[in-house]
């Protein structure tokens, strides 16, 4: 059976992952499940950049070969529009990697005080880039639109979850109820576009 790998050792994901691409009968691993160890520099210029270079990466491991897999990577990360797209592709070492996220939230709450609701919108992104055994690659995006709240809210998301609110939910995407988050999530949503473009080209 051919074989998806995907770029994360996050289980959370992984999860997320397999539902959205059940129906394509394939075995889907984690780069630690497929026993990939790899030390890769994200130094693209966009998510798809980034996406592509982990993709790459690792499709050209030992492994990979062998077993002829495709390989999936993503990039994801929060663009607020009062702060110039920030932090953008740096979502992940704003501040510092090390910085925690509660830091790290808020630090944006901060910088948007005083900000009317309607200057508050923002948007998760996702890219996902896919390399195939006989070297055609092909990205997604997805996006989720929203605004940045004024208090941290929920206990269900991670990272930048808990200031996303999404207006028309009443909530943070972090008090959203997984299977409901799933449905609206920007990796949820580049993952549905991959998979329609990989039925679509027939690259299964």
């Amino acid at each position: 059976m051919s074989r998806i790998i995907f770029a994360t050792g996050n289980e959370g994901k992984m999860r997320e992952i397999r539902e959205i691409l059940k129906d394509l009968n394939m075995d889907i691993l984690s780069m630690k499940e497929a026993g990939i160890e790899l030390d890769i520099v994200e130094d693209g210029s966009s998510f798809e950049e980034n996406a592509l270079i982990k993709a790459k990466a690792i499709a050209q491991t030992d492994v990979c070969r062998a077993h002829g897999d495709i390989v999936l990577a993503d990039d994801s990360g929060l663009e607020v529009d009062y702060l110039n797209l920030e932090p953008g592709i740096y979502s992940a070492r704003y501040m510092g990697e090390d910085t925690s996220y509660r830091i790290k939230n808020q630090n944006i709450i901060q910088r948007l005080d005083g900000v009317p609701e309607d200057k508050r919108t923002a948007r998760f992104v996702c890219a996902i880039g896919a390399v195939f055994p006989d070297g055609r690659v092909i990205t997604t995006r997805g996006t989720i639109e929203g605004i940045i709240g004024w208090e941290e809210r929920g206990s269900n998301g991670f990272g930048y979850d808990p200031i996303f609110y999404l207006p028309e939910y009443g909530c943070s995407t972090a008090e959203l109820p997984m299977d409901v988050k799933n449905k609206l999530s920007h990796r949820g949503n580049a993952l549905r576009a991959l998979k329609e473009k990989m039925c679509r080209e027939h690259l299964m």
